[in-house]
């Protein structure tokens, strides 16, 4: 490619000179290297359309457990972690509560194997 350096005075060599006779060759995976990797792949499986039943985990669910996922889904940050540590003092005290039922069973031999 020859470049000329434009004169200002004259408009149609300034244009002309601007004109560019290269061809790009956008094929070519190598000039052309994809800026996000498998973006491609991930759109050509986006093609298959999308059906409207719900994901195979949801399926399971009762409707109490999505009106639990709702309300936890609406929480902010601060009463989720509220929430959270509710539910580890929560399993903590039954931690406790089992300890101690299992220490009683011990002292009155309800645990004891039968003698064969």
């Amino acid at each position: 490619i020859i470049v000329k350096m434009a004169s200002p005075n004259g408009g149609d060599d300034f244009e002309s000179s601007l004109l560019s006779f290269e061809k790009l060759d956008r094929a070519s995976p190598d000039l052309w290297p994809e800026q996000l990797p498998g973006v491609a792949e991930f759109a050509a499986s986006c093609k298959t359309p999308i059906c409207n039943s719900p994901p195979k985990w949801m399926s399971d669910l009762e409707s109490e457990d999505i009106e639990m996922l709702k309300e936890l889904g609406s929480l902010t940050t601060a009463n989720l972690m509220e929430k959270v540590k509710g539910l580890q003092n929560l399993a903590y005290q039954l931690g406790l509560e089992e300890s101690r039922e299992m220490t009683r069973g011990k002292f009155l031999n309800i645990l004891e194997k039968p003698k064969k």
